[in-house]
């Protein structure tokens, strides 16, 4: 009797404990912050997710078109097991698909993904910032997902920002309130405040503030060229990725001046008699009216605070932060009927489209992209296309960092990886110029012809090692391998500031010999040494001069 108490004494004991073992690996993770204490979630991989953590006050009300505020601190646990909302956009690119927690004004939202088990890690620390023109996207999106790039031994960020009106408006009154007498920046700001965070907070994720690699693709490729010639990034960033498109060419800011002006025309157009009257419209009356007819795009200003001077300028000074840059651009950014319009590709048809480009200067381009069978036509007017939307301007930030960057290297690359045919179950859907599709029913989303190359944002889900989570397209074995070298290549370059390491193809330095060499990313990766720099020598003065 005796034994048998005994023993049942220790089968409750064995039980407990192995109760409170599955009680603490089910356990939700936790992250003590600044402004207090975080409950994320375990992924199935082990990554521990944290979603919708505040980096900024909602720029609401009276916060609306100022720089964001720091969060007010909060008691107990904050859940951070969903996505925040995403800003406010109207649906000019198809299914981005999003997982926020629907749109709003109060958007300031970032997302971290960490293997780290403690505090006391020290892992190297992404952040990436999603494209969209500046007027679409958020952090929320498969294709930028953290998880996958946080088991290569990470800390991975997504950071909300503002967008169109509410992040690039500049407006006399704005500029006149404000303590930098500065206006139109705030997506911009938006980003500098989350880096900001992530210096007083990424140690509690495990994350090393000494490490940072800031990244994006497209208006976050842009987006990340400004933050490295921002005074406001000084000390921030420790390495930076470019995928196709810098503000060297792409999106520059302009003028205060000519900021102020265009929102003082928008104010007008709504009726909007002053600020006040501004900031009192329904942020979807704002959003509604930036769709209709005549409204330009809002662009960042050269503020004398964010941009203390044009970027091209500081670039061209050495002014921008010395960090190593990995940077890149995609074979079909543009496709051909940007030159050709609905025009044959003809002999005819392409010099003539030249012409009405360039005038004296066509026959210069066509020695440039020449067009004498309808196969070179194509190839040259998709170049041709290609350069001129982004390829020119993520050329121009590498030769210049290479030049200017302090001696830091810069390493190119070339992807060329066309994406796999759709899924059966796509149905009708087309490939929708920022990476999503367009259905039959998104009648306002733009459409692009059928591609040949890597078009414009296809290497995301390669790069950031996303490919499951992207059900539009029927992935192939060699799209993973693709995908396989090209994640191991950025995140050598997130841990070391060098994309090198074993079992990959050596990639030197664009900037460390005679000859620029780059690697050109598809299922057969190679080094390759430039061959079209005439080409974009010729675009330089359509770009650098006033």
């Amino acid at each position: 009797m005796k034994t048998l108490v005994i023993l049942t004494a220790l089968t409750i004991q064995v039980a407990s404990m192995a109760s409170a073992q599955s009680n603490k690996n089910t356990m939700a993770p936790q992250a003590k912050t600044a402004n207090g204490l975080l409950e994320g979630v375990t992924e199935t991989s082990g990554i521990r997710a944290f979603k919708g953590i505040p980096f900024g006050q909602p720029p609401v009300g009276d916060l609306r078109w100022k720089a964001p505020q720091p969060v007010k601190n909060w008691q107990g646990v904050r859940k951070a097991d969903k996505f925040g909302p995403r800003a406010m956009q109207r649906a000019v690119f198809g299914d981005m698909g999003f997982r926020s927690d629907g749109m709003s004004e109060d958007c300031l939202y970032l997302n971290v993904w960490t293997p780290a088990k403690s505090a006391s890690e020290k892992l190297p620390v992404l952040v990436y910032f999603y494209g969209g023109g500046f007027i679409a996207g958020d952090g929320s999106e498969g294709r930028y997902d953290g998880e996958s790039m946080a088991t290569k031994g990470m800390v991975a960020l997504t950071v909300n920002y503002r967008l169109g009106v509410f992040g690039f408006m500049a407006h006399p009154e704005l500029t006149q309130e404000s303590p930098n007498h500065s206006s139109g920046n705030y997506a911009y700001l938006d980003m500098a405040a989350a880096l900001r965070w992530v210096q007083q907070n990424i140690a509690a994720f495990g994350g090393d503030p000494k490490r940072v690699t800031i990244a994006g693709e497209s208006a976050g490729s842009i987006a990340v060229s400004g933050l490295m010639a921002s005074p406001l990034s000084k000390g921030l960033i420790a390495g930076a990725i470019g995928e196709s498109g810098s503000l060297l060419g792409g999106l520059p800011p302009v003028p205060l001046a000519k900021g102020e002006e265009a929102g003082v025309a928008f104010a007008k157009a709504l009726g909007a008699n002053s600020l006040a009257d501004l900031r009192a419209m329904p942020a979807e009356q704002l959003l509604e009216a930036t769709g209709k007819p005549g409204v330009p795009r809002f662009s960042a200003t050269v503020d004398g605070y964010f941009f203390p001077k044009p970027p091209m300028e500081i670039f061209a000074a050495g002014e921008q932060a010395h960090v190593p840059l990995l940077v890149g651009w995609n074979s079909e950014e543009m496709n051909s009927r940007a030159i050709l319009g609905q025009e044959k590709p003809t002999p005819e048809n392409y010099a003539n489209a030249v012409k009405k480009l360039y005038n004296e200067k066509a026959d210069e381009v066509l020695k440039l992209y020449p067009g004498s069978t309808e196969d070179e036509i194509l190839q040259s007017a998709t170049a041709l296309a290609s350069d001129r939307f982004l390829a020119y301007s993520t050329w121009k930030w590498a030769d210049l960092q290479g030049k200017t960057g302090g001696g830091k290297p810069v390493y190119r690359y070339y992807y060329s990886r066309p994406r796999p045919a759709m899924t059966p179950e796509m149905g009708n859907a087309t490939p929708g110029l920022a990476g999503g599709v367009v259905k039959s029913t998104d009648a306002n989303a733009v459409k692009i012809a059928p591609a040949h190359g890597a078009v414009h944002s296809a290497e995301i889900e390669y790069a950031m090692g996303n490919l499951p989570k992207n059900k539009v397209y029927a992935w192939t074995p060699d799209d993973y391998k693709v995908s396989e070298v090209m994640q191991n290549f950025f995140a050598n370059f997130v841990k070391t500031g060098n994309p090198n390491g074993a079992g990959l193809p050596k990639w030197p330095a664009a900037n460390s010999g005679n000859s620029v060499q780059f690697m050109q990313i598809d299922v057969n990766t190679r080094l390759e040494t430039e061959k079209n720099r005439e080409r974009y020598l010729f675009l330089d003065p359509y770009y650098t001069k006033p």
